[in-house]
This record gives structure tokens, C-alpha cells and sequence, in this order.
């Protein structure tokens, strides 16, 4: 049984990614990680040029009202098929991966604070706050050296769609967060306080089943 899900937003590189892997790991069994990423729409119909020159930083390239059902379904004590995303050719795989349900749900991506609907699934809602230009450092390392781009391609994406859409979604969604934490992954702090009130609600849930 789901019993509680986290969601962390904040923009590309701001390390939420960092943040939701070590509550993951901190919790261990009790806990499952989804990434929005992985709902991007799908695209046969298009060819490599054209879907590479999608805006993915809009809020209408994900299919989040997928993300959303399976939330729901995993409250609802289901297993759901989460897509995969092969980033190399922007473009969904044919296999998926089977999440079960679990005690806690982590859900992070740049646009998860955007959708109302999505908003009030999250029971706490984290936002990384770190600075742009570290971000872009970041997202350069990562695209360069796992997705097979270019450094002008990765540079091209960020001035005509990834900066505009971070100041017209990502950073307003700011304000949804209960938490917001600078500096991403190295806040030590910060991230203990998550994870210790992760690890709290499991072990209260965990004694009201008992008693149950």
C-alpha cells in the first residue's frame, strides 16, 4: 500500500534527480522512484530531425495524465508498466518496467509542480533551487556523455527552449513547494530532513498496520 508520495521538481541539472536517489536508497525496499522523463510522448510518426527539434521543456511533450492514472493505481494497491525513454533517438521503447506498490512513491521531474492535478497527488512536495549556471554545466556533462548530443546542440536546446520554459513553468512552480532547497544534492542538511520525515511516515504506517 502507498502511503505517502513525495514529488521533487526543479530545473534540469538543479540535482532533484541526486536528491531522489538517496532517499531511495536511504529507504530501500519501502520505496520506488519514478521519473517523469520516462512519460514522454511517444512519436513513430516523425522522423530522428523532427522529433529532435521538439520542444521538450513544454509541458505538452509528457504525457503526464499516463503518470497521473498510474499514481492512482498504485494507491489503489496496482502494479502499473512504466515507459522507458531512449534519449539517444527521443523516442519511447517498446518494453516498459512493472512498479509495484510500495510504502512511498518518489516522482521527480522539472514539470511536476505544473499540473494541478498531478500537484495534489504529491503529500510533500520538494523544489531544488540551484543556480542556473551550474545547471547548465551539469546538463552539458550529462547530454554530452550519455545521450550522444553535441555541445552546440545541447547549447542551442538550452537558449530556445530550456531557459524560456524555466521562467514561464519550472521556476513559478516554485511556489506549490513545501520544501525548497538550495544547492541540490550537496545540501546535506536538507536532505537528511527529507529523508528522516521519509523514514518517519513509513515506520508510523508501518505501526498502524500492525495494529490493524
Amino acid at each position: 500500500m502507498v502511503n505517502a508520495i513525495i514529488g521533487i521538481a526543479g530545473a534540469s541539472g538543479s540535482g532533484k534527480t541526486t536528491i531522489a536517489n538517496r532517499i531511495h536508497e536511504a529507504i530501500k525496499t519501502d520505496a520506488v522512484l519514478i521519473t517523469h522523463d520516462s512519460y514522454y510522448r511517444a512519436h513513430p510518426e516523425l522522423d530522428l530531425e523532427t522529433r529532435a527539434g521538439i520542444n521538450y521543456d513544454h509541458p505538452d511533450s509528457l504525457e503526464t495524465s499516463l503518470l497521473i492514472q498510474h499514481l492512482k493505481d498504485l494507491k489503489d494497491g496496482k502494479s502499473v508498466e512504466v515507459p522507458q525513454y531512449d534519449f539517444t533517438v527521443h523516442q519511447r521503447k517498446k518494453s516498459t518496467v512493472t512498479v509495484k506498490p510500495v510504502s512511498m512513491v518518489l516522482v521527480e521531474g522539472i514539470l511536476i509542480f505544473t499540473d494541478p492535478v498531478l500537484r495534489e497527488l504529491f503529500d510533500i512536495k520538494v523544489f531544488v533551487d540551484t543556480d542556473p549556471d551550474i545547471c547548465l554545466a551539469r546538463r552539458i556533462r550529462r547530454d554530452v556523455e550519455t545521450r550522444g548530443r553535441t555541445l552546440d546542440s545541447v547549447l542551442n536546446q538550452y537558449i530556445t527552449t530550456v531557459k524560456p520554459m524555466y521562467h514561464e513553468f519550472v521556476e513559478p512552480s516554485k511556489r506549490y513547494a513545501d520544501i525548497i532547497i538550495p544547492e541540490g544534492g550537496y545540501n546535506e542538511v536538507a536532505n537528511g530532513v527529507i529523508i528522516a520525515e521519509a523514514k518517519s511516515i513509513i515506520r508510523k504506517n508501518k505501526r498502524l498496520q500492525d495494529i490493524i
